[in-house]
């Protein structure tokens, strides 16, 4: 009978101490070993999901090809594993608040009072299980978001308690990712905070079996010596995790410190094969030994925080490396954007992307942006937002239209050449309610977008409530700009060309969410192919 074994990963003393890169280095490494690995990621606060959370907060929001709008962890998840993820994935408190309110007035707890244990926990371990319970995953490892003390943690905490004792040791270990701060005054490493933070999760019920300790220093055999007595582990179990130059160095990294062997170990599994990582290092390699530079312009709104557009950049760099080129990215915030310094901001870039977003805030900076691209015949990329400004843009100054524009921006204007769904007309609820996930496309041949993909039929992830307005399609495609990619079923435009510049395309999909470090996106890869041939022009 095939069991599926568990592996949580929780955190200590501060947030952001790369759990999610960590798991699926982890993850990485035992799919290396011939095992089926998926992770799944709890996130402690009250939201269904992030799809309504500013970028700002958390940022981006990831999409699955199931439509779930999830926490950018899972496109880490992706990039590393280059398997997709689900809504089973992804498990926020407010949906498990939400699952369990909803069967309570139903009627399915009737004549009990219903409590955080075992209501609360129950619904929690369903939810881990999921996976699991399918029979393809050999291992499923389970990233616990925020850290060991936060109120919002502690039923999931509870959870895995429970979880260690129904699955028993060798089916079900907890790894417990601290941190081992480097005092300069002092000149030493401290392991206070790593003792701390054990004794919290130990008062919780849960004693870690592994500990990994991100740290700036090498840590010594002594100071490893030293944790494992005062935090209860073996000092084997004590796994180093030092800064690294790039996420993409850490399965190398822990492949070094043996994490994956301590994790067999202790569920009592044998490796089928050894890990290799000949792909994932020739891309390293080249990653790493560049022989061009390109610098791209990203055109966003959110912009301070760099996360905001974390697939994205990952993208680039999974693009750059296939190509052996570094790339640049030169962040200019859209609002900042002006005719009289547009000149001044992108003046020598080899290519610009206008990026997603959402609101009028900063619109018509990227309008601008996109003119500039394309009457100085620089490699122009637009993604879903960026898409529909490049339309606006076109229609607004190739078509003659002035007041073109999107109902999202202004409801009453005169050529909404970009207009709300018709499915979407009626919706009131923000939450959930957009166009997502994976949806099929049909790409017209000798066009940039099949050169790229080399198929007529692709299947891209979608986030958003706006679409072309095929009113204006004949007008807009008689002028140059031409529709190269649409639904199948609905005739609604996905892909946007202009021939007879060097390289513009818009999408309304978000290409970023596929890109993977062994599979780098056929648009980012064509992208940068033809900015870094304007870098050479």
């Amino acid at each position: 009978m095939h069991t599926t074994k568990y592996v949580f990963v929780t955190g200590g003393v501060t947030s952001s101490l790369g759990k999610g890169i960590i798991a699926a280095s982890l993850a990485k490494l035992l799919q290396e070993r011939g095992f089926t690995v998926t992770i799944q990621k709890l996130d402690p606060y009250i939201n269904i999901d992030p799809g309504t959370l500013n970028p700002y907060e958390h940022g981006e929001c990831y999409v699955t090809d199931d439509g779930a709008e999830t926490d950018l962890d899972l496109g880490h998840y992706e990039r590393f594993l280059n398997i997709p993820t689900s809504q089973a994935n992804n498990v926020t408190t407010g949906r498990i608040y939400q699952s369990v309110i909803n069967k309570e007035r139903k009627g399915e707890f009737l004549g009990k009072t219903v409590q955080v244990i075992p209501h609360i926990t129950d619904e929690i371990k369903h939810r881990i299980q999921i996976l699991g319970e399918t029979g393809d995953y050999d291992i499923v490892i389970t990233e616990i978001g925020g850290t060991v003390g936060d109120i919002e943690s502690l039923p999931y905490v509870e959870s895995v308690r429970q979880m260690l004792w129904e699955k028993g040791e060798e089916n079900a270990i907890v790894i417990h990712l601290t941190l081992v701060p480097y005092l300069a005054a002092a000149g030493e490493l401290k392991t206070k905070p790593t003792q701390h933070s054990v004794k919290m999760l130990m008062q919780s019920g849960v004693s870690p079996d592994i500990l990994v300790c991100r740290t700036e220093h090498e840590i010594s055999d002594d100071i490893k010596r030293k944790l494992a007595l005062f935090c209860n582990v073996k000092q084997e179990d004590v796994i180093q995790s030092i800064d690294a130059e790039t996420i993409y160095d850490v399965p190398n990294l822990m492949l070094a410190e043996g994490l994956d062997k301590v994790v067999l170990k202790k569920l009592k599994l044998t490796s089928k094969q050894e890990p290799k990582l000949l792909t994932w290092n020739n891309f390293l390699q080249k990653h790493k030994n560049p022989k061009h530079q390109v610098e791209i312009a990203l055109i966003g709104k959110y912009i301070e925080l760099q996360d905001s557009y974390k697939s994205i950049t990952e993208a680039f760099i999974h693009a750059g490396s296939s190509h052996e080129t570094k790339v640049n990215v030169r962040w200019i915030h859209s609002e900042s954007l002006t005719p009289e310094n547009t000149e001044e901001l992108l003046k020598g870039v080899n290519g610009i992307l206008v990026a997603p977003g959402f609101g009028d805030r900063g619109i018509d900076g990227k309008i601008k942006a996109v003119q500039y691209a394309r009457e100085n015949n620089i490699p122009f990329f637009g993604i879903c937002l960026g898409m529909q400004m490049a339309v606006i843009e076109f229609a607004k100054n190739v078509l003659g239209l002035v007041d073109a524009f999107s109902t999202e921006m202004k409801s009453d204007c005169r050529n909404p050449v970009i207009n709300l769904m018709q499915s979407q007309e009626d919706v009131t609820e923000k939450g959930g309610t957009m166009r997502l996930g994976a949806w099929d496309c049909k790409l017209v041949k000798n066009s940039l977008a099949y050169e790229a993909y080399q198929t007529e039929n692709i299947s891209e992830r979608h986030r958003h409530r706006y679409e072309f307005n095929n009113e204006y399609l004949q007008q807009i495609e008689l002028k140059g700009m031409i529709a190269t990619g649409t639904n199948p079923k609905t005739g609604l435009v996905e892909v946007v060309e202009i021939p007879k510049h060097p390289w513009f395309v818009g999408v309304q999909y978000h290409p970023e969410y596929k890109s993977t470090v062994l599979k780098p996106h056929p648009l980012f890869v064509a992208f940068i192919k033809a900015a870094l041939k304007q870098s050479k022009d």
